[in-house]
């Protein structure tokens, strides 16, 4: 396709003879001859090796808050690995930046160190399991929580795989993972209050934890509606479970102290990582000192580089520039703004969409009003989101190559980056009207 140039198609065939797929991760691979290979990236825009220049809404998938090569955090990192990369040993600068994490995060008492987003959900199912003496995790079909085998289960499958949603049937999203780890899931789908409600009644007392995105991260940042994050407070703390927030995507980017600033509510754990450090490799999860204390006390938790010295310093300077200046709110008048005018190009082509999530991270689904979980998602035009998607990018614009991935924005987004692309979209969305008018 000729959105992707010579070069990145030459680089995909060099690097699939040494690299599954050519890339590093599943989520980086679009296809042969159409996955985009990158040179290097500065504030809100990526080069890619073919010298094309575009303004960026994946931010390597969120972790990206202030811009690419952020001038003062990159400062910060360079001169703290002038004392060393990395230690068997504890320094003042990781105590510094767990006290900004415990400052910023309400419901967060003490916290322990991680390397990615993966990791910390792993650790915070495994201190839930030991905190309450059980096995059973609750989480939500389309949420993502890593890439560890006890939840990557419902998460991208076909809606008709899932059976009835009265009675979910849990799919693990890979081979490998093994058959009897799905006894120890339970899946709903996402916003359902009733299954909810009927699950916790049957299985309340076998639950360790329910864990949840704040919205589906993985799904379109389909939000949660009015009620469901404090309806799973209340029923966690009525039947002994824990509640596990997952603000890998969420923390120091919907607000300074993430979806629980931002709804008022306390989970038992959460967990961090992408925006935390701009990008740097550095993760974490929290919660009371009492769930938190166990660790170390029969509670494992532990990994080489979980101190790594450019990821805390990238941390710390970080969350200091977040906290001292208006960071996010910049970021969410540009990001309305965005919302709004995509909005209105659509509804000007009387196309149907529903708009979800967060000024700084949002998504749209075409062809609906209003989605509230994954199973309604699907019937959605993904078809034609995705040829948006690749009209955009031949124009210099690239949200995701994933209808279900959001488009992301960060502090170095500009006005300009904004009119542009609404501009780009304007354009397309009335040359893609056709194609749409004969689909429906």
């Amino acid at each position: 396709m000729s959105f992707i140039g010579p070069k990145s198609q030459a680089m995909q065939k060099r690097a699939q003879q040494v690299i599954p797929l050519g890339v590093n991760s599943n989520f980086r691979y679009w296809g042969d001859g159409t996955t985009p290979y990158v040179a290097r990236a500065k504030g809100s825009h990526l080069w890619d090796v073919d010298g094309r220049r575009y303004i960026d809404y994946r931010l390597a998938f969120g972790p990206i808050i202030l811009g690419h090569a952020f001038d003062e955090v990159d400062q910060k990192v360079v001169e703290e690995i002038q004392n060393g990369i990395l230690f068997a040993m504890t320094s003042e600068l990781e105590v510094e930046v767990i006290e900004m994490l415990v400052e910023m995060c309400p419901a967060v008492e003490m916290v322990r160190l991680d390397c990615s987003g993966t990791e910390a959900t792993m650790h915070a199912i495994r201190v839930a399991r030991a905190y309450t003496g059980r096995d059973l995790i609750l989480k939500f079909e389309g949420n993502y929580h890593g890439f560890q085998d006890h939840t990557l289960w419902s998460t991208y499958a076909p809606a008709e795989a899932y059976g009835n949603p009265r009675s979910p049937i849990p799919i693990s999203a890979s081979s490998g993972i093994p058959k009897v780890m799905g006894q120890l899931i339970i899946t709903l789908p996402f916003n359902d209050f009733e299954g909810l409600e009927r699950v916790m009644r049957s299985y309340g007392d076998q639950i360790a934890a329910v864990i949840t995105e704040p919205c589906q991260g993985n799904c379109a940042a389909i939000n949660p509606l009015p009620g469901f994050l404090e309806r799973i407070r209340e029923l966690t703390a009525q039947y002994g479970a824990l509640f596990i927030l997952d603000e890998v995507k969420t923390g120091f980017r919907i607000a300074n102290g993430g979806a629980q600033e931002y709804y008022g509510i306390k989970p038992d754990l959460a967990t961090y990582a992408k925006a935390m450090a701009n990008g740097y490799p550095l993760a974490a999860f929290g919660g009371s000192r009492e769930v938190m204390s166990l660790i170390g006390h029969g509670v494992a938790q532990g990994g080489t580089f979980n101190n790594n010295t450019p990821g805390v310093a990238a941390a710390y300077a970080t969350l200091k520039i977040l906290k001292e200046r208006p960071i996010l709110k910049t970021i969410e008048e540009r990001g309305k703004r965005l919302m709004t005018g995509l909005k209105a190009i659509f509804e000007e082509n009387d196309m149907p969409v529903a708009l979800c999530g967060y000024p700084a991270m949002f998504s749209f689904a075409i062809g609906l009003e209003r989605i509230t979980n994954q199973r309604e998602w699907h019937q959605s035009d993904k078809a034609l989101y995705l040829k948006l998607v690749e009209m955009a990018i031949e124009r210099g614009v690239m949200p995701d190559h994933d209808a279900r991935e959001p488009w992301f924005l960060c502090y170095s987004h500009s006005d300009a980056d904004i009119d542009e692309t609404l501009s780009v979209y304007s354009d397309i969305v009335k040359e893609a009207k056709k194609h749409w008018k004969a689909s429906w």
